[in-house]
């Protein structure tokens, strides 16, 4: 029976034009018993054991935003590479830039990412005057008529900085970059530290998407993971931004966390669905203590094991899918309308720093401590320790401290782990285009993944495709391919 055939039409549409909220909540019952009924149909011991036997619940592997991924560049790489490869990028060209904030006034224990605490925000605005520094230095480098397609403030927290500070950055980027036609300008946004007039300020500076934060609206999730945020302080956020008309919303959310259950996350995505995104991130929590010290924080007995990690996403997937959700690649999901829908649509789909992204520009520029540029010639990345960063811009000298340079294998496999993870298929024909004399390099690799998995991947003696069913096994088969796996670092669950 298809699912959505159990939910009257009027129930859908109501929602939609504002007619009656609790039709929503009505449609939202029903479909929580048809997602349970479905993924306990659908998930059984038939799957559940062939995922097991591919090793997809044992799996630590890395996302592959790069490849080769991070922990594996090498020491003085930027150093050597960084002023050369921005010299050398095209006249005329689109680019992309990252600019990286550091600074939480509250360290959630979750989060792996390079941040650090401030109990005041006289750290932040030292900050920034490097970063403007770093902007211009970075600038003078580029040819003249280079422009900026992408804007995206991440962190951290970029919503930390009061309206004066984060004008002040605003305008050294407006001042140091032209913006291309069709410019988009993206924040990520903590709803417990955005003042309104700040996130005003970022509307009147060009914002149009704004990414925000949720990970789960769960008291006793949010207790065990060191982040309180109640749905109120959501929904505010989310009216001042629409309000200030910034229409395009991503929210981001995670499963696998502490004490999370499948009633507690479907108890979230509804509360996040009525607040009606565009797009979704949908994240597997990476437990990595060793990697961030903070996660010790976390009991670690109280995280689900990972074929219950399984069961939410899996879960969880079919609930936005009922809503009217386009998966996009392994964890995002859109509107069918989104840009991002109908890139993965057409085939422009992409993967960089920032995950899946629409973004055609070979070249993204990293500002700020740890920050990583992307480039067709490799990767930079900016010392990670602000002291070191603040250090090396205020001596003139790029912050440049890690790299890897890339090889003709490296794009090669770099493009067939893009294509995976973005289409869940190696299409050998536009590799041909790309890659003319790697025939029998990608024949070799397509051979050695239908060799591997023979269940779930079909070849057609060229290119892949993986079979129904099986997409979540996708970064496990990446990591076949990925030449740089001996002896790397611990990864985060595959599932």
């Amino acid at each position: 029976t298809r699912a959505d055939s159990a939910v009257p039409d009027r129930a859908f549409a109501a929602f939609r034009t504002g007619e009656e909220v609790n039709s929503h909540i009505f449609r939202l019952l029903i479909c929580v018993k048809v997602i349970e009924e479905g993924a306990r149909l659908s998930s059984g011991m038939t799957q559940i054991d062939q995922l097991r036997r591919y090793g997809l619940f044992d799996a630590k592997v890395p996302r592959y935003t790069s490849y080769p991924p991070a922990n594996h560049f090498a020491a003085d790489a930027g150093t050597l590479h960084q002023r050369d490869w921005l010299q050398a990028v095209p006249q005329g060209s689109e680019v992309s830039l990252y600019i990286h904030i550091p600074f939480c006034k509250r360290l959630c224990w979750f989060c792996a990412c390079r941040t650090q605490g401030t109990k005041t925000l006289r750290p932040v605005d030292v900050y920034v005057n490097v970063l403007l520094q770093e902007m211009v230095q970075v600038a003078r480098l580029l040819p003249s008529d280079v422009r900026i397609g992408r804007l995206h403030l991440g962190g951290g927290t970029p919503t930390i900085l009061s309206p004066k500070t984060m004008t002040r950055l605003l305008k050294g980027v407006f001042d140091s970059f032209q913006r291309a036609e069709g410019f988009e300008f993206s924040v990520e946004i903590d709803p417990t530290e955005a003042a309104p007039d700040l996130l005003q300020t970022l509307a009147d500076h060009g914002m149009n998407r704004a990414s925000i934060g949720v990970q789960d609206f769960d008291p006793k999730v949010q207790d065990a993971i060191g982040r309180a945020q109640s749905f109120a302080q959501t929904f505010d956020c989310i009216q001042i931004l629409r309000d200030a008309k910034v229409h395009s919303l991503n929210m981001d959310l995670l499963y696998g966390l502490p004490h999370q259950t499948r009633a507690s996350l479907v108890d979230t995505l509804e509360q996040v669905l009525a607040l009606q995104p565009d797009r979704l991130a949908l994240y597997g929590y990476a437990h990595v203590p060793w990697m961030s010290k903070r996660q010790v924080m976390i009991d670690g007995t109280a995280l689900p094991s990972a074929e219950a990690r399984f069961e939410l996403t899996d879960m969880a997937q079919r609930m936005l899918r009922l809503d009217g959700f386009l998966p996009i690649g392994i964890d995002h999901f859109a509107r069918p309308g989104d840009s991002l829908a109908v890139a993965a649509h057409s085939g422009g789909l992409r993967r960089n720093f920032q995950g899946y992204t629409d973004d055609q520009a070979k070249v993204l520029i990293g500002l700020g401590a740890s920050a990583i540029s992307q480039f067709p010639q490799g990767y930079v990345q900016n010392h990670a320790a602000t002291a070191a960063y603040t250090s090396a811009i205020g001596q003139g000298r790029l912050a440049g401290a890690r790299g890897h340079v890339l090889s003709d294998a490296d794009r090669l496999t770099a493009r067939m782990i893009e294509q995976l993870m973005c289409s869940f298929a190696i299409e050998a024909q536009a590799l041909a285009v790309e890659f003319p004399d790697q025939g029998a390099t990608v024949a070799g690799a397509v051979a050695a993944l239908v060799a591997a998995y023979p269940d779930a991947c079909r070849s057609d003696g060229t290119g892949l495709q993986i079979v129904d069913g099986f997409a979540p096994l996708v970064r496990v088969m990446a990591g076949h391919l990925d030449h740089y796996r001996a002896g790397q670092m611990a990864h985060s669950s595959a599932i």
